[in-house]
Formats: structure tokens, sequence, C-alpha cells
């Protein structure tokens, strides 16, 4: 049985975590991103998913990788998180981050879905910011939310095709995306630590084995799964 991973943003973090495991477990790999994954046996397509026309640049390149592949998996992991507020928010880069976190994924789905077997899987990376807001993130909440209503329209108009979809939505895990924001004060570190029951962390790797297992478990169709070790709410 042929298998392929489709994944946007494999380069680094979640996405690289997850492209090595389900290599480890038999699947091709395609990475999609600006960046390449820099993993062996990973096939890596440029793309700046910023960029309204890029789907126009792999879709030759993709379509004919997708010759005999009996199931395929399919993850929107890209994402990019800035800091902003509402009433002092650049529509540019709000448009830039909406691209990026929600309208590549549509388009990634308009080029792979006709040619999904059944069996086939879609997962979408929200965030625990998919349904709550802090302050200071405006145009990533927004994204991450709509991120939450493409997958429950993807588990509805994909009724009866034999794909699954759902939504992991991480809580702070220690990736460069995380450091790129916060930095590395270990004390800051420390403190965002202590938001969650376990007083650490998500490794990359645990996100990526719960991408993994949504996947093979049709079960999941529409769920939005907290993988966050449980927030300390106050």
């Amino acid at each position: 049985m042929s298998k392929l991973l489709v994944i946007s943003g494999a380069s680094r973090g979640i996405g690289k975590s997850t492209a090595q495991l389900f290599q480890a477990s038999g699947y091709k790999v395609i990475n999609l991103s600006r960046s390449p994954a820099n993993l062996e046996g990973v096939l890596d397509v440029s793309a700046d998913l910023s960029e309204p026309r890029w789907i126009n640049h792999v879709r030759d390149e993709l379509s004919n990788r997708l010759e005999g592949i009996d199931e395929i998996a399919l993850v929107h992991n890209a994402g990019v998180l800035v800091k902003d507020k509402v009433g002092e928010l650049p529509q540019e880069q709000l448009r830039r981050v909406l691209e990026v976190n929600v309208v590549a994924s549509s388009m990634l789905n308009d080029l792979l879905i006709p040619r999904m077997p059944s069996g086939s899987s879609i997962i979408y990376l929200g965030s625990t910011l998919s349904e709550k807001a802090v302050p200071g993130t405006a145009s990533y909440v927004t994204s991450k939310h709509a991120v939450v209503g493409l997958m429950r329209s993807t588990c509805q108009d994909l009724a009866g095709t034999g794909i699954h979809t759902a939504c992991i939505c991480p809580g702070f895990t220690d990736t460069e995306m995380l450091r790129d924001n916060i930095g590395d004060d270990p004390e800051v570190l420390e403190a965002i630590a202590g938001m969650q029951t376990y007083n650490r962390l998500v490794e990359p790797e645990e996100i990526a084995q719960a991408i993994f297992s949504v996947s093979q478990q049709p079960v999941f169709n529409g769920a939005v799964l907290h993988t966050n070790l449980g927030q300390v709410e106050n």
C-alpha cells in the first residue's frame, strides 16, 4: 500500500517532527514551505504560502506525485504568529496571516481532495487560541478560529467520501515559533510552563504523535482536540 503525507511548514518545529514520524511509519513525505526540512527522503517543494498565487508554482509537481497513491494524509501545519491588536491592526498584516493560516489550506484542499482516495485524512493545526483569545494576538486568534470553521466545513462537505478530518489544537509547545515570540528567558519559559498542569512545555514530538494517531482513526471526524497538557485556568 502506497501512502503519502503532504504537509505544509515541515522545515521546523511540529511540522518537522510530524514529517519524521510519518516517514518512519512508511509514508512518502512532501513538504511545502519556504525552507527545506533537510530530512533525507523528504521531498521539499518550495512555496511561499503568503503569496496569493503560490499554488500555481507547485500544482504540476504535486499532481505528478499523487499517481498510484492509496492513502493521502494532508496536514495543514504552516502558520504565522505576529503581535497585533484590534484597533491598530495593519490590514496587510492581517491579510498575510490569513493567507498562510487559512487560505493556503483551502487552496491545498482544492488541489488534493479530488485526488484523495477513501481512507485519507485532512488534519488541521489550530491552537488553544482557536477557541479563546488573549490580548495582543488579534490576527492569529482570528485565523485560528477560522481554521476550526474550515475543518468543520470539511467534515460536513466530505460526508460519504471516506475522508476524515480533525483539528489538533496545541498548547504552549517548545518550538522555534514560541521562542521567536517570547524569547529564551528562563524565567519567562518557566512561567509559561507553569500555565500547564504538568508544569512543562509540550514537546513537538507529542503533537506529531497526536496528529499521526488522529490521521489513522476516522472516529475523530469533525473533532477539535486540545493537546495542551491541561491548561491551568485562573
